[in-house]
Formats: structure tokens, C-alpha cells, sequence
């Protein structure tokens, strides 16, 4: 239930002057004072007019505050500002400004889902947060991402950022697979919203994460004695599968050294060290003996990190690599739907504080970098969103990593997470991303494809 204002409270509607900007020629003590009044003013008096799907009810130090209509099931959220920093950040840096308040503690939130559904569903008024300094500051990201975008030494930090974290931290939400992406949900396990419905069973998330790797394989038509490349090894999830199932070699690329050690460690255990190589490169740097040597190629959910002015280079060598005949290629990415795709993607959440400089594609875009770098010698044969799929991913994610992740725990691999409130927005983080991602998943904000090339020619198994 949410917090209801006191009778003290005075609504947008009946009180404007609370949301009068101060006059920035008045004599005042305090500089901070101002721009935190400004900012609180400013912030109040655009939510009037953007919200119109839901209920939102701020509070903080100096009142209680509602926008928007309470209707029967309409989505209602309450922010309790806890610190004046969260109306600065919010004028500056909108959502992102929004993520680290939440981060370390600006301000209390029930219900982060809640949150980023309405944001979503108010988006258009949302916009007008957007303040020259921070349009500056987005576009010279946009620019730089778009035109310099994964440079090898961007990679390499990417990789260290995103991956060369604490392989317990990763243990402890991923399923036994480890299988950083998104799964495929079945009947079997109650569709998409079965944990919703009735409940999360105990392993759900490895049933639906190893149908994910079996049905990438199956895509990339893979028969024993095939050589598979993949870029972006994980911690070896597919390719001990695709060793052990599918009876294939695999040569997998990754550039971070944490996941290169435990995926070694993983494909030893399995008894697969003879059939499966990881190597620590950047793809950009694959040896001569590559060339024409592989049966089949399969990226699951790396080309974010790839950048768009790469992606041509990206299926150049993805061509160099496979066979003249007979060879398929598949590939998966969070992505853009064509509407919001553009090749200039400023900085947010995802790209500040999860996986540094990357950039989501579409789906045509991919197509034609596909086209283009192969010079015509892929053959698109499927097109397939996974998006309805991973909001359930993520939250199996989450709940994972409440139920497992301990502070003695991760301070064995992060000295400063000894500290309680260190501790707390680094946990916090987490939390961020899997409800700020499952959002954009569940509204479509964000789509999750999977697309399949073949040779030309190339007979597809149904033919005779």
C-alpha cells in the first residue's frame, strides 16, 4: 500500500506557487541552497505535466506531493527523498541521475519495477527533464561511442568493468550453466510468468538456460565432428555443451581473464579439454589458421560490445572464419527496436556502470552488416525476439542474488565491500539493473534477437 500525504499536504494543483523558480537574482547565502531549490522546483513542476498514466506521490522534508490520476489498478509509486542530492541529479542527469540516487541512497523506493513502468509510460513527458548541459554531455557520448566506439583498449576495459568482477558474485546468481543471457521459457516451466503465477521452482532457470543453448546449436545445425568459433566464451556454458551433446570442437574467444581461468577450470572438469580451446583475444585478432576452418559460428549476446561502426568488420571475419559451403552462423543481442535505434546512444545506467561504451543494434542493422561484410555470401534463414523471455531471466537473477550473495562473501574478491554502506550500493546496483532491465524487456523498450545466416546454396536439413 502506498503512503498516503498528510492532511498538511498541498497537491500541484492547489498550490502553484510551490513550484514558482526562485529568482536566481536574490542574495542568498548558500549557492547549494539555490541550485537544490531550482533543481526541486523544476523536477516538481515538469512531473505535473508528465504524468498521465499512473500515480506517483513524492515526498520529502518539505511536503507530500501527488501527480498523475489513482485509478482502480493503476501503477502507483512513492519516492521518499531522503536526501536533497536526488532533485540535482534528476534535473541533470534524468534516469541515470535517477540510478545513482537509488544507488547510494537519495532516495527509498518500494517498488523499482513499479518505477521504471512509469517512467516508461510517461516517457514523452519525461523528456523535458532534459537539460542543455546534460543534452551536451549525451551527445558528446553518443558521438564518441558512434564514431570511435570498441576500440581494442575500449574492449579490454569493457571486459575488465563488465566481466573481470568476482567469479563467486557471478556463481551465486547464474544458473550451474552460467549462462549470462537471456533463457528460453517453456510450458514446462509455466511460460514466461510461471514464477509469477505459481511460484519459482528450483531448477527452472537451468532447464530454460540449457533449452537456450540446445536451441542455439540446433539453429546452427552442428553435427558431431563439426568446429565451431564462438565469440564471447562466458564461462563455457555452449561450448562444453556443444562438446558434449553435439560431439564438436569449439574455439572460443573472450577478453577477460577471470572468465578464461574458470571456464578452463569448468571445461577441464567436464573432461572436454582436448576438444574445446579458450583463447584470451580480441576478435579482431584471429590468426590465419582461421581462415575457412570453421563449420559453424555462434555469439550469444556480445555484439553489444562490438559498436556500431565495427559491425561490418565484426561479419567480415565471422565470413573469413566459416567454410565456403555448408556453414552457419548465429548470433544473439539485446537490441533496439528499429524506432529507438540510432547509432549514437548517450550514456545511461547500463552503459556508465554495467558494460562500459557498448552499444545496442538493431536487428536490420545486423542484417546489413551481415550483408555487407560477408559481400552477399550470408543467406538470412531466421529472425527470432526472445525479448518476452527475459524478464523472468532476470528475475530468477535477482532472486538468486538475495538468497546468495553475502558480504563475507564478496569481500574476499573486494576488500572495500567491508564497509556496510559500500557494501549496500554495491548490492544496490544489482538490484538497479535486473528490475531497470526486465522493464525495458516487459515494455518493449528493449528487444532480445536472434538471427541465423547460411551459405547460399546451402541445403537446410528439411530438404531432400
Amino acid at each position: 500500500m502506498m503512503n498516503t500525504a498528510p492532511s498538511t499536504a498541498i497537491a500541484l494543483s492547489s498550490a502553484p506557487k510551490l513550484y514558482r523558480l526562485p529568482s536566481l537574482s536574490m542574495v542568498v547565502p548558500n549557492p547549494r541552497s539555490v541550485v537544490v531549490g531550482y533543481a526541486r522546483a523544476s523536477v516538481l513542476a515538469i512531473m505535473e505535466k508528465a504524468i498521465v498514466r499512473g500515480y506517483l506521490t513524492i515526498s520529502d522534508s518539505e511536503g507530500v506531493f501527488h501527480f498523475g490520476s489513482r485509478t482502480k489498478d493503476c501503477n502507483e509509486v512513492h519516492l521518499k527523498v531522503t536526501r536533497d542530492d536526488f532533485w540535482t541529479r534528476i534535473l541533470f542527469s534524468q534516469d541515470l541521475g535517477f540510478s545513482e540516487a537509488y544507488m547510494v541512497g537519495d532516495v527509498q523506493v518500494d517498488n523499482l519495477k513499479a518505477v521504471f513502468d512509469l517512467w516508461l509510460d510517461n516517457e514523452a513527458g519525461m523528456g523535458h527533464l532534459s537539460s542543455a548541459a546534460n543534452r551536451v554531455a549525451s551527445a558528446i557520448s553518443g558521438l564518441s561511442n558512434a564514431f570511435l566506439g570498441q576500440t581494442r583498449w575500449k574492449a579490454r576495459l569493457n571486459a575488465i568493468a563488465s566481466y573481470d568482477q568476482s567469479n563467486e558474485l557471478f556463481k551465486a546468481f547464474l544458473s550451474k550453466e552460467m549462462m549470462y543471457s537471456c533463457a528460453l521459457w517453456t510450458d514446462a516451466e509455466g511460460g514466461v510468468r510461471g514464477d509469477l503465477v505459481t511460484g519459482p521452482t528450483p531448477g527452472d532457470l537451468e532447464t530454460a538456460q540449457l533449452r537456450k543453448i540446445r536451441h542455439v546449436l540446433t539453429a546452427a545445425r552442428v553435427k558431431p565432428g563439426d568446429r565451431i568459433l564462438e565469440f564471447g566464451s562466458g564461462w563455457g556454458g555452449l561450448a562444453i555443451e556443444a562438446a558434449r551433446t553435439f560431439g564438436c570442437e569449439v574455439d572460443t574467444l573472450t577478453l577477460s581473464k577471470e572468465q578464461k581461468a574458470l571456464a578452463e577450470e569448468r571445461i577441464k572438469e567436464a573432461g572436454f579439454q582436448d576438444r574445446i580451446r579458450v583463447h584470451l583475444m580480441d576478435y579482431r585478432d584471429i590468426p590465419p589458421s582461421f581462415e575457412k576452418a570453421f563449420d559453424a559460428f555462434v555469439s550469444i549476446e556480445m555484439l553489444e560490445h562490438v559498436g556500431s561502426q565495427h559491425y561490418h568488420t565484426y561479419f567480415k571475419l565471422v565470413d573469413y572464419a566459416l567454410k565456403s559451403r555448408n556453414a552457419t552462423a548465429v548470433v544473439s543481442a539485446s537490441s533496439f527496436p528499429e524506432s529507438r535505434y540510432s547509432r549514437y546512444q548517450p550514456e545511461d545506467f547500463m552503459r556508465k556502470y554495467m558494460w562500459p561504451n557498448s552499444c545496442l543494434p538493431s536487428a536490420t542493422a545486423l542484417i546489413a552488416a551481415a550483408n555487407s561484410g560477408s559481400e552477399g555470401r550470408f543467406t538470412l534463414e531466421g529472425v527470432e525476439n526472445h525479448a518476452a523471455h527475459y524478464p523472468r531471466t532476470l528475475r530468477e537473477w535477482g532472486r538468486r542474488l538475495e538468497a546468495n550473495v553475502k558480504q563475507e562473501l564478496i569481500i574476499k574478491d573486494y576488500p572495500a565491500l567491508a564497509d556496510a554502506a559500500e557494501y549496500e550500493v554495491f548490492k544496490r546496483k544489482w538490484q538497479y539493473l535486473f528490475a531497470y532491465a526486465g522493464a525495458g524487456f516487459a515494455k518493449g523498450y528493449i528487444t532480445c534477437h536472434m538471427l541465423t545466416f547460411a551459405r547460399p546454396n546451402d541445403c537446410p536439413p528439411t530438404c531432400d
